[in-house]
């Protein structure tokens, strides 16, 4: 799970690319974050903006001010933040002619279904950063939360996560995958389950992520805090069990979701990082992610 707080590591550093004409770039923070925080998201969006020679960047708000778009990390269900979103993003004539997205932790999986179910205006690349493609089954840290609201958290999910109610008041639980109860959750998730085509092949899913010229996925070699970490790369633990960990190439979401079609054609790409949960350097960002942003 998520928090941007670690990101203070990332710095504004020195302005180098002479890409003048870069595409608009939209970021969806993760939780326990919001839009704007000097240390976090704002700190990327200015270093992006120096990098590509003032490119637009628009960081997501879900809500009309800071303490919404934090509150909705938790609370506000992700299919209803997604539609939130792409009706946000249909409205920015900035955007009109496409753009690069970045997604944050949980704001990787939300920033997919709006690949997925907004096609206008169109996404050209999806950079997922941490995010959790299979779901989570642990949360061994909690940094923006006390440790006795982190247990308490981990014990609810654990208890009733398949839970009506919790799956339309706790946004965690819409990406809770209980490898001990596969079908539970194939069946209750009321979002991942979904647009990983698990329930049922939606044609219109597969359609547009096969639209995107890169889907860019980065998993936190030390992570601690996304259980199992492979998930940043659409891995998770085979079922039954929670120990053995399945790849996304034996995984059904690979043809479900029409990744395998996008495997062939070269357009997923699997990078990784040293360190925790989005703990990143500005010259690794500045390597691996700008390049992805500017070209043509």
């Amino acid at each position: 799970m998520v928090f941007l707080k670690t990101l203070i590591l990332i710095t504004i550093c020195c302005g180098t690319s002479t890409a003048s004409d870069a595409l608009p770039v939209v970021l969806w923070h993760g939780m326990g974050d919001t839009c704007c925080f000097p240390f976090s998201m704002g700190s990327i969006k200015k270093l992006i903006q120096t990098e590509t020679n003032g490119a637009y960047v628009r960081s997501l708000k879900i809500g009309g001010n800071i303490a919404l778009d934090y509150e909705s990390g938790f609370f506000v269900h992700p299919d209803d933040q997604v539609r939130y979103v792409c009706d946000q993003l249909a409205k920015d004539v900035k955007l009109s002619g496409g753009y690069n997205a970045i997604g944050f932790s949980q704001g990787g999986q939300f920033m997919r279904a709006v690949a997925q179910r907004c096609a206008t205006p169109p996404i050209k690349t999806l950079i997922s950063i941490g995010g959790q493609h299979q779901g989570v089954f642990g949360l061994p840290k909690c940094p923006s939360l006390s440790n006795r609201a982190c247990e308490h958290l981990r014990k609810l999910l654990h208890r009733a996560a398949y839970k009506e109610w919790m799956q339309r008041e706790l946004v965690q639980a819409t990406y809770w995958h209980d490898p001990l109860r596969e079908e539970e959750y194939r069946q209750k998730s009321s979002f991942l389950s979904n647009i990983n085509n698990e329930v049922f092949i939606n044609q219109t899913y597969i359609t547009n992520l096969n639209k995107l010229e890169k889907f860019v996925m980065v998993k936190f070699l030390n992570d601690s805090i996304v259980q199992p970490k492979e998930s940043q790369w659409f891995g998770f633990y085979a079922p039954g069990q929670d120990k053995s960990i399945r790849p996304l190439i034996q995984s059904g979401v690979y043809e479900d979701l029409g990744l395998k079609q996008m495997d062939e054609n070269g357009k997923l790409l699997y990078l990784s990082v040293e360190g925790d949960h989005l703990q990143m350097t500005s010259k690794w960002f500045i390597e691996n992610i700008i390049p992805l942003l500017t070209k043509n």
